[in-house]
């Protein structure tokens, strides 16, 4: 495929769909497998028809190990560069319309107790500077339901603290107001007097989060913090900063929230995003249920 169609099809990710730079790499990722196979068989990736494309999905994910939910991936990335074409006149019929995505197995999230994020908390070391960032870092992923993307980009200037909310760039460049909680403002300005004694790096001073050179964090850096500090705090669990959101947004169902507006809050644009939490409110009434229904309970012999 010639390097200019690439270029305009990077174009469109980026600018007609407002894709996220990660959702770019990988869309043009997927292309890359469509093209690899096109190359090995002698084939057009323009020109390609229904036939072509069944027989590259066949190729793709049953003769090798290829999960539902990475199937469904290359699926949409595949869709995506056809209505490209289409869309551009490139082609006049797109063949990719009629491919079935995968029946996706509903993945209930891990979630963490109230008990062990208190244990997380407690972890943590909030005399140095590091720790008290870290303390902050928790009340925001835990405390807002933020993303680890959210977090990183998250910018002094879009938090109005006075009025207790911020401005959350999201996937696609979507904007949310999110409110911050009164511990996470307590912590986050505790974080803010620890930064003043720091150096920061020249175009770093907007970032909310900064390592001790000044420079913004890393995605990598807050999996290594979350994991650390789970580890100090004796929690078994499989923990990532995602946890941590989904934490936020199962307590908040199990206390009554609307799932629309935890819906709103995480920035779902679809409902059916949020009711994976609804899976897991329904285990843990299955789970009260058995502990303590009068019917479920050993009797003595």
């Amino acid at each position: 495929m010639n390097s200019s169609l690439l270029r305009a099809y990077h174009t469109y990710l980026k600018l007609e769909k407002s894709l996220s730079a990660n959702s770019v790499v990988a869309y043009e990722q997927d292309l890359q497998k469509l093209c690899a196979y096109c190359d090995e068989h002698g084939l057009d990736p323009v020109k390609l028809r229904f036939d072509d494309l069944q027989a590259f999905v066949y190729d793709t994910f049953h003769t090798s190990a290829v999960n539902s939910r990475s199937q469904a991936r290359i699926l949409s990335g595949i869709h995506s560069f056809y209505r490209f074409l289409l869309y551009n006149h490139h082609i006049e019929q797109d063949p990719s319309e009629l491919l079935q995505m995968p029946k996706i197995d509903q993945h209930v999230p891990t979630v963490l107790t109230v008990e062990e994020i208190d244990a997380l908390i407690r972890a943590i070391d909030v005399s140095t500077n590091e720790g008290q960032r870290n303390r902050a870092i928790i009340e925001m992923l835990y405390g807002s339901g933020l993303r680890v993307s959210e977090l990183i980009n998250l910018k002094r200037s879009n938090m109005y603290l006075d009025d207790g909310y911020m401005l959350i760039e999201g996937k696609g460049s979507k904007q949310r107001l999110v409110p911050i909680s009164p511990e996470a403002d307590k912590q986050f300005r505790l974080w803010m007097e620890c930064r003043r004694t720091m150096s920061v790096e020249p175009g770093q001073e907007d970032y909310a989060f900064l390592n001790y050179r000044g420079h913004q964090l890393t995605r990598v850096m807050i999996f290594t913090i979350i994991r650390r500090l789970c580890a100090a705090a004796g929690i078994q669990k499989t923990v990532s900063p995602h946890t941590l959101r989904h934490s936020f947004a199962t307590h908040l169902l199990q206390n009554g929230a609307d799932l629309r507006i935890i819906q709103q809050l995480l920035g779902h644009e679809d409902i059916t995003t949020t009711e994976i939490y609804t899976h897991v409110s329904v285990q843990d009434l299955r789970a009260a249920v058995l502990k303590y229904h009068p019917a479920n309970q050993v009797k003595p012999a």
